[in-house]
This record gives C-alpha cells, sequence and structure tokens, in this order.
C-alpha cells in the first residue's frame, strides 16, 4: 500500500476545496494500521459508499482506537457527507494526538474557512506551518484566508467612510478577482491505483453569506496618477495581470549573453558527496534497526518535532524502530545543496515495513561538525 505525501488539501478562492488523505508523517510509519481495512475503506470512499466506509472505519478504530491514518479517513468521510462538525471534531483530537502532523490543522482551516470562520482557519494554518515550515500547500492556504480577511477590512473601510476612493478601486477590482475564480468549481485530484487516495473532494458545505462587498482580496496597486490630473481608475472585467519584464522589450535591444553557471569545484563535489554519505548512512541505519548508529546521525542542536525534549523523542523513535520486524528505507532522487558548514538534502523516501509502505518527500538540512555531517532539522511534505 502506498500512500503519496502531496496529497494535500488546497483552498481555493471559493474557499469550498478539497480534504485530502495524506500518507502523514514518517513519524507514524509504525503505527498499527492494518493494510486490508485500510484500503477497503480507502476503495469504499473512491466509490462514493461514504455510509458503508465509515461503519468499517468505525469497526477498525473500535479495535484500534489511536490509529491516526484510519482516525484521519474518517475525518475525510465524515466533510464528504456534509458532517463538518464532527470532522472538525476528529482532526482537532488528531492534532492533540499527534501535534507533529501538519495535514489534520491544514484540514481544520478548510473547514472553519468554508463556516466562514477566517480567524480560527488562519490560526489552524499557523500551527500547520509551525509544525512544518516547508508546507507549502498550507503557506498558499494562509494567502488565501488573509485575503479573505482583507476583503472584510476593505468592506468595513468603505462603510465607515464611503467617499474613500483608493478603497473603492481596490474593492471593485477584487470582486472582478474573485467573481473570475470562483467561476471555476474545485477539482478532485484523479485517486492512484494504489489502496490510497490522492484527493477525495468533499460535497461543498453551504458558504456562509457573505455581504455583496466582500470579496476575496489579493494585493492591488492603485494605478499611478497622471502629472497633471488623477485619471478615473478603469474596471477591468479580469483581474488586473502585471506584465512581467521581460514580456515589454524595446526595439532594437540586444539580447544579453547567456550567463553559464560555474561547474562544481572539485572540493564542492566532495562535499556534495560527504553529505550523501551521511545521508544514506541514516537510511541503513534505520534499516537495519541499530538505533544506536540511527540517533547518532542527528547533532546535538537537532530540532526535535513541536519542541520535544531530546531524551523523550529518543525513547520515542527507539520504540518505534528497535523489534519491529523487517523496516527498508531508502532515499531515492536525491538533489544536495550545499552551503559552507550547512547543507540541504530534499530526496524521496521509500518506507517499507511488514505492516506499511510510504512514499513520501523528505527534507534533511545538515551541519557540519569536527568534520562530520550531522542532521540539524528534518521535515515531511511538499
Amino acid at each position: 500500500m502506498t500512500f503519496s505525501s502531496r496529497c494535500m488539501t488546497h483552498l481555493r478562492p471559493a474557499l469550498n476545496k478539497t480534504v485530502a488523505l495524506s500518507g502523514l508523517l514518517a513519524a507514524l510509519l509504525a503505527a498499527p494500521v492494518f493494510a486490508d481495512d485500510l484500503a477497503d475503506v480507502t476503495r469504499l470512499v473512491k466509490n462514493g459508499q461514504y455510509a458503508e466506509a465509515l461503519n468499517r472505519a468505525d469497526a477498525f478504530l473500535g479495535k484500534n482506537p489511536r490509529d491516526a491514518q484510519m482516525r484521519f479517513l474518517k475525518g475525510v468521510i465524515l466533510t464528504e457527507q456534509n458532517r463538518s462538525n464532527e470532522a472538525i471534531t476528529v482532526f482537532t483530537k488528531l492534532t492533540e494526538d499527534y501535534p507533529a502532523l501538519p495535514e489534520p490543522y491544514n484540514n481544520l482551516a478548510v473547514l472553519y474557512a468554508a463556516a466562514g470562520q477566517y480567524e480560527k482557519a488562519r490560526a489552524a494554518l499557523d500551527a500547520a506551518i509551525r509544525t512544518n515550515p516547508s508546507y507549502a500547500t498550507a503557506y498558499e492556504n494562509l494567502g488565501d484566508v488573509h485575503a479573505k480577511l482583507a476583503s472584510q477590512a476593505y468592506d468595513k473601510a468603505l462603510q465607515l467612510d464611503s467617499a474613500n476612493s483608493v478603497a473603492k478601486s481596490k474593492l471593485t477590482l477584487v470582486r472582478s478577482l474573485v467573481g473570475n475564480l470562483n467561476g471555476s468549481a474545485p477539482k478532485a485530484a484523479a485517486a492512484p491505483s494504489a489502496p490510497a487516495i490522492a484527493k477525495v473532494t468533499p460535497a461543498p458545505a453551504p458558504a456562509p453569506a457573505a455581504p455583496a462587498s466582500v470579496p476575496k482580496v489579493a494585493a492591488v496597486t492603485p494605478a499611478p496618477a497622471a502629472p497633471a490630473k488623477p485619471a478615473p481608475v478603469a474596471v477591468p472585467a479580469k483581474p488586473v495581470v502585471v506584465a512581467k519584464q521581460d514580456a515589454i522589450k524595446p526595439e532594437a535591444a540586444k539580447p544579453e549573453p547567456v550567463k553559464r553557471e560555474p561547474k562544481p569545484t572539485p572540493a564542492a563535489n566532495v562535499e556534495r558527496d560527504d553529505v550523501l554519505n551521511a545521508v544514506h548512512g541514516w537510511a541503513k541505519a534505520w534499516s537495519a534497526q541499530d538505533v544506536k548508529s540511527y540517533l547518532n546521525f542527528y547533532g546535538g542542536d537537532f530540532q526535535t518535532p513541536n519542541g520535544q525534549p531530546r531524551k523523550a523523542w529518543e525513547d520515542d523513535r527507539r520504540a518505534r524502530i528497535a523489534g519491529k520486524g523487517r523496516i527498508s528505507v531508502k532515499v531515492e532522487s536525491p538533489q544536495v545543496a550545499v552551503n559552507g558548514n550547512s547543507a540541504t538534502v530534499k530526496f524521496r523516501q521509500v518506507y517499507a515495513s511488514d505492516r506499511l509502505t510510504a512514499n513520501t518527500r523528505k527534507t534533511l538540512t545538515l551541519t557540519k561538525h569536527g568534520g562530520k555531517w550531522l542532521i540539524k532539522q528534518e521535515s515531511t511534505g511538499s
């Protein structure tokens, strides 16, 4: 069974976007999930058989109440059934039990935004980003939420000062933008052939009645005034798009010479190889369940998830790795960037055990201590 870590939820301008089932984090890869049960429930969800899927999920959770993946899937099912309050309860409890997972926070934000509770949505997305600073989906969603809050602020400004022409022109442009974007229906990503689902599009929750003058806002720059008399603001039928600089070419302009990236020096290649050897050694120790060697790849400045005490984190990793049967961890398609004594490695982590297989995006930040590259920070996701 394969879960894709890029199965995330996107808030789009209509704010009724999908709630996704992700692979969750590698920290839960040893959770007691049974492949057949999860695959069966997932298949029922993909076929739209939500009632039966929920019954199967509840039966499984009756025996395995802390299983994070099935609980997450239950939240998706409840969202599909427009049972938003119950879905919020499921995702909220997940954030309490597994605070290192960013996806439940993100899905809470989607549900809050659909209900017009934008401050709650903003707080949930802030928590997702604190949990995983490289979670691009949460940043995008946070921008949409801030845009909605800003649009309400423009409307309030006009209520207090109806003669405010600058606010009025911004609001008019934003209405045009929001109207254009809201015209396209949300799209669900196709489910992969594996039992996991990439994205499940919930039936849209009834959108809160928005004031006629509350649009979704993007940053709008007022039109520059002419030297003598300000020109009237033209309201375009479509969003104002600032032309890229290279779209306006002066006549007879000579093309700039092609800049070639300098080739890596032999010393840079050596550093890159040393970083990769450290990452592969880390994966090898994990696969061999050699916990002592595995933990030695983490530096003294390692940033534990959610500020957890180092000893508590090590005890948790030891419990999840040692004596768990077969474990295989592979590092695929690594991309290495070295800057002095700091390096970043982005790769696809392929994890396989007797119970679960997961294919996720992973980022490791390493620092050099006494000639040895050690892990300072790790994150999972986009």
